[in-house]
């Protein structure tokens, strides 16, 4: 069975689709790609149908990853139905992802933030940088924390 990944954060244009590019990067080198399926989404629709910030796309590029296609989307209740997992950027997002939720559709337990991934980093948000510029730490941030998020998903695919 398919396993689905979402990425939020708040414009979905700088961490998020950063996180989906290594993502599905790493995906298609473990050749996994007919069993994980890739996404982000923005709590915020500042940036709904642009591309990824150019400071993303600059990482992206520099690591020969590809982002062609994607663009900034809102966060919808039915992706709680969509998706296996749910990771959040940072503790704000987290925050506006569960107040998506209603009673009915449970799925807490899917939900959970990037830094999570990476315990021994002591931080608990990935920063952003559109405010800051530093998209450079936010890429070492993604790419080991996807690499985490790759064995989390293979070892529940052993097991499901």
């Amino acid at each position: 069975m398919k396993k689905r990944i979402l990425f939020v954060c708040l414009g979905n244009i700088c961490r998020s689709p950063m996180a989906e590019a290594v993502m599905r990067h790493q995906v298609k080198l473990a050749q996994l790609s007919e069993q994980i399926e890739v996404d982000s989404a923005g709590t915020g629709d500042w940036h709904v149908g642009h591309p990824p910030h150019e400071g993303t796309r600059s990482q992206l590029d520099e690591h020969q990853i590809s982002y062609e296609g994607m663009q900034a989307r809102l966060v919808l209740s039915s992706d709680f139905d969509a998706f296996d997992y749910i990771v959040c950027m940072d503790t704000n997002n987290l925050r506006d992802v569960r107040s998506l939720l209603s009673e009915e559709q449970g799925g807490h337990q899917k939900l959970f933030t990037f830094m999570e991934l990476l315990p021994d980093q002591g931080i608990a948000d990935v920063p952003d940088p559109y405010y800051d510029g530093n998209f450079t730490f936010v890429y070492e941030l993604v790419e080991n924390g996807c690499k985490e998020l790759l064995k989390r998903v293979q070892a529940d695919m052993s097991l499901s």
